[in-house]
């Protein structure tokens, strides 16, 4: 897929992902954008679509706020090599799309499903009937597309197809309100998954925050 794009699914899920998380608006860059998100492990986070040595060596050298975020959609071991000290390496993600249709996923014995929407976001909650936490996901709408995230299921609910339950959910969602594309970063363990219903890999990212040692500060 060219550069340019990638840059617009980026830019597509970065509209997204800000509502969801009710961060800032993006700030234009020359390199992507920056987003003030607010909290004390995670400040802010520079997207750079198209990383190049050069910007990235740049924003660095500039850094010096703990919990600033670097999101690079690159390979891992690509922009490793471009910052220093104090910078930590995150699992890398998958930007992933997928053509929204209508869904109609039954919930399993055993458990209740609830969602809601406010504020832009539509939320998906699984609980067993004893009301444990099971899993979870929301979307945000930006225009014509809906951005997936915060995807979750307890450490004992897994393999038992919850997670397929509340995409599923938060695709049909989607579509009803008339959304046709889904975008989102997913992690390693998350891709088979999304892969499974149908999502298509773009590109990687590379994922880093700063939080150098108490000597280094």
């Amino acid at each position: 897929m060219s550069d340019s794009r990638i840059s617009g699914l980026v830019r597509m899920w970065i509209d997204g992902w800000t509502v969801s998380r009710g961060s800032s608006d993006p700030i234009d860059e020359p390199w992507g954008w920056t987003i003030d998100v607010g909290q004390s492990r995670h400040v802010a986070r520079h997207v750079l679509p198209e990383p190049s040595e050069g910007d990235v060596r740049k924003i660095v050298a500039a850094t010096s706020a703990p919990g600033t975020w670097l999101k690079l959609f690159a390979e891992d071991e690509t922009v490793l090599p471009w910052v220093g000290p104090g910078w930590q390496l995150d699992r890398p993600g998958f930007l992933m799309t997928c053509p929204l249709v209508p869904e109609r996923p039954e919930v399993p014995d055993g458990y209740t499903l609830t969602r809601w929407t406010r504020g832009g976001v539509s939320r998906v909650l699984v609980r067993t009937h004893a009301g444990h936490f099971a899993a979870r996901g929301q979307i945000a709408r930006a225009g014509a597309h809906v951005v997936v995230d915060q995807v979750e299921t307890a450490a004992e609910q897994r393999r038992k197809g919850l997670g397929g339950l509340v995409m599923r959910t938060l695709q049909n969602t989607a579509y009803e309100a008339g959304a046709r594309t889904g975008l989102l970063v997913g992690t390693p363990e998350g891709r088979a998954l999304y892969s499974s219903l149908g999502w298509t890999v773009h590109a990687p990212m590379a994922s880093l925050w700063y939080e150098p040692s108490d000597a280094a500060r």
